[in-house]
């Protein structure tokens, strides 16, 4: 599957936002506005002004939305949500090429919030995955206990764990465990 670099830096932007959700013992990841900043500076997230509170909140709504969407039982149902957290943005493309990137396309109006410019161009890239027909590709690791959200870019859409270096090896190993514990008798 071919996705543009900047529909691929949209995609992760989604997927770490998702991940900052507060689960089990892990803290919120945008628990404060320092790590509200800190998440803008690590994506170099572009025309972001002076964050307040309101912005904490709005973000946190926006990530609320997008897990709506990954848990989405079919693509019909995804879009519905995607077309309203686009539209919600007030979605305004524009053609720019800043900061040594090519040219690309932004999706939020100028002077959009923080929430408004997540929300319009990371909905419009899982939006070109819908019509990729490539809805499935958006998922949640399956190692019991962890659940964090990746998209599949795998050739054959066969990747079931966020990270396979851990979650993917822990369970291996502990399969591999549980057959020689088996063999032993």
């Amino acid at each position: 599957m071919l996705i543009p670099h900047d529909t691929r830096i949209a995609l992760d932007i989604v997927v770490d936002l998702m991940n900052t959700t507060p689960e089990g013992d892990h803290d919120d990841g945008l628990g404060d506005l320092p790590a509200l900043y800190a998440f803008v500076q690590n994506y170099n997230i572009s025309d972001v002004g002076e964050l307040g509170e309101h912005d904490l909140s709005a973000v946190r709504e926006v990530r609320d939305r997008f897990t709506d969407v990954f848990a989405a039982a079919d693509a019909r149902t995804a879009a519905e949500m995607i077309n309203q957290l686009v539209a919600s943005a007030g979605t305004t493309p524009q053609l720019t090429d800043h900061d040594g990137y090519d040219w690309h396309v932004h999706y939020f109006a100028p002077g959009a919030s923080v929430a408004e410019h997540l929300a319009a161009d990371c909905g419009m890239a899982l939006a070109f995955m819908i019509v990729a027909g490539e809805h499935e590709r958006l998922r949640r690791c399956e190692a019991p206990g962890c659940g964090r959200a990746f998209v599949d870019l795998s050739r054959n859409r066969s990747r079931r764990y966020c990270d396979s270096r851990t979650c993917g090896n822990r369970l291996h190993v502990a399969a591999y465990r549980a057959r020689r514990k088996e063999a032993a008798g």
